[in-house]
């Protein structure tokens, strides 16, 4: 995590943020800085992925499983993530990153992020997270719903086209090899 201000200001403002549900559509405010911006003079590539974590942890704060799975010393682990760029983000431009869960397979969560400034997508992203356990375990998403809870209202199903995606994507698993060869 690069931007700690904004991390203290995420960790410390959620207290005066509407409760919310990880059900909901979580909203969170930000403006480019002009240290988020790369020689193009707009918001670098890395940013973005980096205020989707902090999005992610504003509407798990505000949804408390934060701090419900915190203290089972339950951690999310991001797997996965694509973005795609629509319109640049300028230095000064505030605009709001959106997060919903998409849904969930046996093994992990599947969260849509977008940019958002005045209504309109500037861009949109797909993260697939998973939770760890220390000191060992990888909790199933319906273990985590359980320490939760429960899933508040009508369960999401993972839109096909996310489960395309995932399968798509994938590497083998971290104990499997996964050899560098660029010719096949």
């Amino acid at each position: 995590m690069k931007l700690w201000l904004r991390l203290i200001w995420a960790h410390l403002s959620w207290r005066w943020r509407p409760k919310a549900t990880v059900a909901d559509v979580g909203v969170r405010q930000f403006m480019v800085w002009p240290t988020d911006i790369d020689i193009f003079l707009h918001m670098n590539n890395g940013i973005y992925l980096t205020l989707l974590d902090l999005a992610r942890f504003d509407l798990m704060k505000r949804a408390r499983a934060w701090q419900k799975l915190k203290k089972q010393k339950v951690h999310p682990v991001v797997v996965q993530e694509t973005i795609t760029f629509r319109k640049s983000l300028t230095p000064w431009l505030r605009f709001n990153v959106e997060t919903k869960i998409l849904g969930w397979d046996n093994q992990a969560f599947f969260i849509g992020q977008r940019f958002v400034v005045k209504g309109e997508i500037y861009a949109e992203a797909v993260v697939k997270l998973r939770f760890l356990q220390s000191p060992k375990g990888t909790p199933t998403p319906n273990e985590v719903n359980e320490r939760l809870g429960g899933w508040p209202g009508t369960e999401p199903v993972l839109p096909a086209w996310v489960s395309q995606w995932n399968a798509s994507v994938a590497l083998p698993k971290g104990r499997e090899q996964a050899p560098s060869d660029w010719t096949k």
